[in-house]
């Protein structure tokens, strides 16, 4: 589906979108906003206007911390971060407290991976500016209870972004119930194509935010001597946005919503039940993150072994798995690592794919020792 829309909008509906006196111009932009009406719907937002399409969550968080963040973040003040994140949802709120004067409050792991929700809430009882936190650990796998910690952030006035990256393909959304300030993911996470992401945030608050980047399109007037920006979502949306990227998203979204994420959620479940079992069973190696509630992503170390030659192996017999720091390396530095091997599980991994990665995993440990 998702090839087929991006092929179709390419051979049929190629123009780029709100300007242009022509049919063209006009179909492009009715698919580009029915687009962003599929992402709203998607992510129960109150709003088509909540949404505004970026180059991937990594551009979202980077919107965020520039335009919201350079208004709202100032000298002495915090930024709340988990020791879980991603480098995306680390390096763009690193950047911001080195330029206004700000500081980093990094919210402590337990050693199953799992968050210290004490060490949360005494941190949010510090009221810092934002909390941005990951709703599913891309290394651990560890599903971040976003809903109740959102709901702590309001008791004590904090802003929340989550980083939906590595859950909405695998957990219902509704961001409007998590409560949630912003909400990004990147389309690739959810089988549309790569170089697409979105940024959701409330009206109220994108709205009292100064643009991000200038150009087209996201202004009202121009000239010499002053210049009017467009409304949201459109103020954050300068130049020719990825106008394919948007058409083939809506259609991977489309195609998603057609499971039955209750069944997906247990066969995942299952999934990680069963991975776990099988590296359990094999001398040597150590599971990082072992949380009771988490996705079908499971890293793990070998010992003797580097995780780059478990995958370089593994991919010899035809299996993929993901190696090294994950871009998560404050998080290696946390449980005395400095790479894992890391398998994962998506809505077409099946009991025998599975299977296949156990034995091919034994064979690479017995070539290796």
């Amino acid at each position: 589906m998702v090839i087929e829309a991006i092929s179709e909008f390419y051979t049929n509906s190629n123009a780029n979108v709100h300007r242009g006196g022509h049919a063209l111009g006009t179909e492009a932009t009715e698919l580009y906003e029915a687009a962003r009406q599929t992402v709203a719907d998607f992510l129960g937002a109150a709003s088509a206007s909540s949404v505004v399409f970026t180059s991937g969550a990594t551009e979202s968080i980077n919107l965020v911390a520039s335009a919201w963040g350079t208004a709202n973040v100032h000298r002495g003040h915090v930024v709340a971060l988990t020791a879980m994140e991603h480098h995306a949802n680390i390096v763009p709120w690193y950047m911001l407290c080195e330029r206004v004067g700000a500081k980093l409050e990094v919210i402590r792991v337990c050693d199953d991976g799992s968050l210290d929700m004490d060490h949360l809430r005494s941190v949010l009882s510090q009221s810092p500016k934002l909390l941005a936190i990951t709703h599913v650990s891309n290394t651990l796998g560890t599903i971040n209870p976003v809903y109740d910690i959102c709901a702590i952030a309001r008791e004590y006035g904090v802003r929340t972004l989550v980083d939906g990256a590595q859950s909405v393909q695998h957990q219902p959304i509704d961001v409007q119930a998590m409560g949630c300030d912003f909400f990004v993911f990147s389309a690739h996470k959810l089988f549309g194509p790569t170089g697409c992401g979105v940024l959701y945030g409330t009206e109220e608050i994108l709205a009292s935010m100064p643009p991000y980047k200038g150009g087209g399109s996201m202004i009202s007037t121009v000239s010499f001597e002053n210049i009017t920006y467009n409304d949201v979502p459109m103020r954050f949306e300068a130049g020719t946005p990825h106008i394919a990227g948007a058409v083939g998203a809506a259609a991977a979204i489309r195609w998603f919503s057609t499971l039955d994420i209750d069944a997906l959620r247990i066969l995942d479940k299952e999934h990680t039940t069963k991975i776990t079992a099988a590296l359990q069973d094999i001398d040597g190696i150590r599971i990082i993150g072992t949380a009771p509630e988490k996705v079908g992503i499971v890293s793990f170390v070998v010992d003797g072994a580097h995780a780059s030659d478990i995958g370089t192996l593994l991919d010899s017999m035809g299996v993929a798995i993901r190696v090294g720091h994950h871009c998560t390396q404050p998080l290696m530095s946390r449980y005395g690592v400095t790479s894992t091997a890391r398998v994962s599980t998506a809505a077409y991994t099946t009991s025998h794919d599975i299977d296949v990665f156990t034995s091919s995993l034994h064979k690479a440990i017995t070539m290796l020792r």
